[in-house]
C-alpha cells in the first residue's frame, strides 16, 4: 500500500479523563503460573511459565476441544466398554451405557470424568494412544512447543507434560470454538443417555471460579498427588479477555481472582466502531467498493493510556475487477506512536469490469467529478 487514503479516527478516548492508578502486582503461590491476554499475546505476569509441569486434568481442555470438533462432523454414539475405564474422577459410566460425543465432552468439563475422556478418545481414534497422536498434532499446530501428551485424561506419566504458557495458548484456541466456549461457561450440564433410555444425569461444574468470580467465562480444574492443584480459567470484562493458568498451587481460587483483578486494572479493551469503508474504484461497474475489516476489531492498550489513533492505508484507487474478499487495504491502531494492531480490509462484494467505451483517463475524471 503506497498512499495514505485518510485519517479516519484519531484521539479516541477509551477511558475517563481521570488518571487510573497503577495496579499493584499480586503474589501468587503457584510453582508455575501465567496471566495472559490472548487478544494481543501479552504476558502480564508469570513465574516459571516455560517450566515443564504435570497438567493433571487440565489436559481435558485439549481432549474436550478435539471431541467437540469431531462431534461437529458427526456426533456419534459411544458405547462404554471395559477398555474405557479409568481411575480417579468420573462421570460414572457403566458397561453398555451409550451417550454421544457431546455428552462425553460435558462429562469431562463438568465433573472431570476420566472415563469420559477415555471413551471419547477410543470412540474417535480407536485407542487412547492414537488419540494422543491427535492431541500432539494439534499442540504442534498451536505452537505448544514444550508440550507432549500421552493420555486423554491427564493421569500422571513422565512423558505427559506441558507448561503454563502452552496451556494458555491452548485455552485461547479452545475459546474460539463456540461449542467449547458455551460448554465451559456452564455451571452444570445435563446428559440424556441413549442407553438406558430415559436415564438423565445433571453434572455440576467443578470450576468454582464460575461462582466466585463474576467475570469468569470458563476453565478446567486438575489434581493428582504428583501434579498438585492445577487450574486453567478465562475471564472477560468490558471486551477484555484474560487467561490464567496455575500449576501446583494450593491457593488457586484466590490466586486466579487476584491475578484477574490485577489484569483488569492494568489493561483496557477498545472496540473499534469504524470498521466499514468505501474506496474509489477505477474501471468497475460501480465507482466505489464497499469494504470492511476481516473481523470485529478489539484493541488492547494499557489502562493509563487514553488515546487510540486509527489510520487507514490503501492505494489511491482500487482497480476493477474486484472480487469479494479481495484485500484492498489495512487499518492500523496506534497509541503514543506504538503500533497496537494491524487489520486487513477486504472488499464486501464483487465489482466487475465496466464494458462501456470510456477511456481510463475519463473514468478517473468521472470518479473525481472532473468535467
Amino acid at each position: 500500500m503506497k498512499k495514505l487514503i485518510s485519517l479516519l479516527l484519531c484521539a479516541v478516548f477509551v477511558l475517563p479523563a481521570s488518571v487510573v492508578k497503577a495496579a499493584e502486582k499480586p503474589v501468587a503461590s503457584a510453582l508455575s503460573y501465567i496471566l495472559y491476554c490472548p487478544q494481543n499475546g501479552a504476558v502480564l505476569l508469570s513465574r516459571n511459565k516455560d517450566k515443564r509441569m504435570k497438567p493433571a486434568s487440565t489436559t481435558k481442555v485439549m481432549t474436550t476441544l478435539l471431541t467437540l470438533e469431531a462431534a461437529q462432523k458427526k456426533n456419534k454414539a459411544v458405547t462404554f466398554t471395559r477398555a474405557m475405564t479409568a481411575e480417579g474422577s468420573s462421570m460414572y459410566l457403566k458397561y453398555g451405557e451409550q451417550v454421544r460425543l457431546t455428552d462425553l465432552a460435558a462429562g469431562m468439563m463438568m465433573c472431570s470424568g476420566n472415563d469420559a475422556a477415555n471413551a471419547a478418545a477410543i470412540g474417535i481414534a480407536g485407542s487412547t494412544e492414537s488419540f494422543a497422536g491427535l492431541m500432539n498434532k494439534r499442540a504442534q499446530q498451536l505452537d505448544m512447543s514444550r508440550t507432549h501428551f500421552v493420555t486423554p485424561n491427564g493421569l500422571d506419566d513422565d512423558q505427559h507434560y506441558t507448561t503454563a504458557f502452552d496451556m494458555a495458548l491452548l485455552m485461547a484456541a479452545a475459546l474460539k470454538n463456540p461449542s467449547f466456549a458455551k460448554l465451559t461457561a456452564q455451571k452444570s450440564s445435563t446428559v440424556e443417555f441413549l442407553n438406558p433410555k430415559g436415564k438423565s444425569v445433571t453434572y455440576p461444574n467443578h470450576n468454582k471460579l464460575l461462582k466466585l468470580y463474576g467475570d469468569c467465562i470458563g476453565g478446567k480444574t486438575g489434581y493428582t498427588r504428583a501434579a498438585g492443584r492445577c487450574l486453567v480459567t478465562a475471564a472477560k470484562r468490558q471486551g477484555l479477555t484474560l487467561i490464567c493458568v496455575t500449576f501446583n498451587d494450593r491457593s488457586d481460587w484466590d490466586d486466579h481472582m487476584r491475578l484477574y483483578d490485577y489484569g483488569f486494572n492494568t489493561l483496557a479493551a477498545y472496540t473499534a466502531d469504524k470498521t466499514e469503508f468505501k474506496f474509489p474504484c477505477v474501471g468497475g461497474r460501480n465507482d466505489t467498493v464497499r469494504a470492511e475489516c476481516s473481523a470485529s476489531v478489539i484493541v488492547v492498550t494499557p489502562r493509563q493510556k487514553r488515546r487510540i489513533r486509527q489510520t487507514v492505508y490503501a492505494e489511491a484507487f482500487v482497480y476493477a475487477p474486484v472480487r469479494k474478499r479481495q484485500r484492498v487495504g489495512r487499518v492500523e491502531y496506534t497509541c503514543g506512536g506504538k503500533l497496537l494492531k494491524s487489520v486487513d480490509i477486504y472488499a464486501c462484494t464483487d465489482n466487475p469490469l465496466q464494458t462501456d467505451d470510456r477511456g481510463l483517463l475519463q473514468k478517473i475524471k468521472d470518479i473525481l467529478h472532473y468535467g
